[in-house]
């Protein structure tokens, strides 16, 4: 069965949710991901014979010092769209970002994983694409060299100037090696052309080091 995601009613009232530190969804954006925590296996279960929605978030605390650490305010649904079991049982995915959501509760439950009720009506402007008409292309390559060249990483230049606006973006976004927080400051930006600039300007602070190459591919 498809399910598609075109307006707040499509969404679901309760969303099942992976706590990841330092990982970055956003709407359109495309996540790989590597399953294999048993409760996150079931998670993925779960999500394929449902509504095919997990919701990524970063937590605030770690998990080596709390048990159930707290989460941040805001995540991002994602769907899962690729899918790919390993002979050792571990789950490959890809899950497409739909729309972000705040936390308004999280319920306890007997299952493995954490359960909340999500407000998606806050970003209910994540279900449209956005208007790229003021997209400062130029602006935002003069701050990926210099931020790339401050740490010996490459990029593909090639797919950097051919990339959609919103592609780009994201992309940049969830794979530049930024601190969770920065990673937060992105996901939370009101808007488009928010997020462009918090994107502009940590790669103008150079906040963060290097670990490994930057590839669009």
């Amino acid at each position: 069965m498809a399910f598609i995601y075109n307006t707040l009613g499509d969404l679901p009232d309760v969303l099942d949710i992976f706590p990841l530190t330092g990982v970055l969804l956003l709407p359109r954006g495309q996540l790989p991901l590597n399953v294999f925590e048993p409760r996150y296996l079931a998670l993925v279960d779960a999500a394929l014979a449902g509504t095919r929605l997990i919701g990524m978030i970063q937590p605030t605390q770690s998990e080596d010092k709390v048990l159930r650490p707290a989460l941040s305010a805001t995540g991002c649904a994602g769907r899962i769209t690729g899918f790919r079991e390993s002979e050792d049982g571990r789950y490959m995915i890809t899950l497409t970002g739909v729309c972000r959501f705040r936390v308004v509760e999280e319920f306890t439950t007997d299952t493995p994983y954490r359960r909340i009720r999500p407000d998606f009506e806050t970003y209910s402007e994540d279900l449209t694409p956005p208007d790229e008409t003021d997209f400062p292309r130029e602006r935002l390559i003069t701050s990926l060299k210099d931020y790339l060249a401050n740490r010996d990483l490459k990029a593909d230049w090639k797919s950097v100037m051919g990339a959609p606006p919103e592609t780009l973006v994201n992309a940049l976004a969830m794979l530049c090696p930024f601190e969770p927080a920065e990673k937060q400051a992105l996901l939370e930006a009101p808007g488009w052309l928010e997020r462009v600039d918090t994107l502009i300007a940590l790669l103008e602070m150079s906040g963060a080091g290097p670990q490994g190459p930057v590839s669009l591919n």
